[in-house]
């Protein structure tokens, strides 16, 4: 299981017609400047600063900043590029576009022991979390699809009514769309809102975790996978993974901080 970061997350989900805010991923202040005088939108919306990196409690670090302009955004990567928490350096940033709502919904799709399963609720972002009663669950069978008709009922199922059912559930099949399609084994979208200025549901957020394996199958996937060890991958972790990605056999590197060990396990 390979985690994906925020911005290529949303780049796939983006490719199999879901909405997604503009976003840029930086790695300087001086990247976000340039991109600025290219991209109208950076100067003309709203903006969130996040660090584009895989850890938790991003708001609570201080790593999260909303309702930017774009002279906040630029300082606000100026403060986090370069800072360290834990073991992880910052070294990303991720500047999307603001979108005004009101409310927040909750989309998902997860590998099963069975097959999949589409998990949708009528509430999102840290409400979910402590309403996980109000999450509605489709299961699928290995190699099933979902139907419009099971997609509208469980719209329906999680609260949603009149034209918004209907919208949740062709967000819900643009997911599984992507989700089958890419080899991935859990999306999540939480928040999904409406976007006050047309009505169109949004992703929000993107997490992403893909079956690393299937990379050779996917020549556009031109991003890295997440570090899994709380720590940056190493160049020589780096240059296996790459091996790996080019061969349908399976070889992998990973080295044990402080020390000459490391394991390189493979599989024909």
């Amino acid at each position: 299981m390979a985690k994906v970061l925020e911005g290529p997350g949303m780049g796939l989900m983006k490719k199999w017609g879901i909405n997604v805010p503009n976003y840029v991923v930086v790695t300087s202040v001086d990247e976000l400047t340039k991109l600025g005088q290219a991209n109208d939108w950076l100067k003309k919306s709203k903006l969130v600063a996040k660090a584009h990196e895989a850890m938790g409690s991003r708001f609570k670090l201080g790593l999260v900043k909303v309702d930017l302009d774009f002279k906040g955004a630029e300082a606000a990567t100026k403060e986090m590029i370069g800072r360290q928490v834990g073991s992880i350096v910052v070294t990303q940033v991720i500047i999307s576009e603001m979108i005004q709502h009101k409310e927040e919904y909750y989309c998902a799709v997860k590998s099963t022991r069975e097959g999949s399963e589409i998990l949708v609720a009528n509430c999102g972002g840290i409400e979910v979390e402590s309403n996980w009663e109000r999450v509605k669950r489709l299961c699928l069978d290995v190699g099933q699809s979902p139907s419009p008709e099971s997609l509208e009922k469980l719209s329906k199922d999680a609260g949603f009514t009149g034209p918004l059912a209907k919208k949740m559930a062709d967000f819900a099949a643009k997911m599984f769309a992507c989700f089958d399609s890419e080899d991935a084994q859990y999306l999540e979208v939480n928040p999904v809102v409406v976007r006050g200025s047309d009505g169109e549901l949004v992703a929000l957020d993107a997490v992403t975790l893909l079956d690393g394996d299937a990379k050779f199958r996917h020549p556009d996937w031109n991003f890295s996978f997440a570090a899994e060890f709380g720590r940056a991958y190493s160049k020589q972790e780096t240059e296996v993974m790459a091996v790996d990605s080019k061969i349908k056999g399976s070889v992998k590197f990973i080295e044990i901080p402080g020390g000459d060990t490391a394991m390189l396990p493979a599989g024909g």
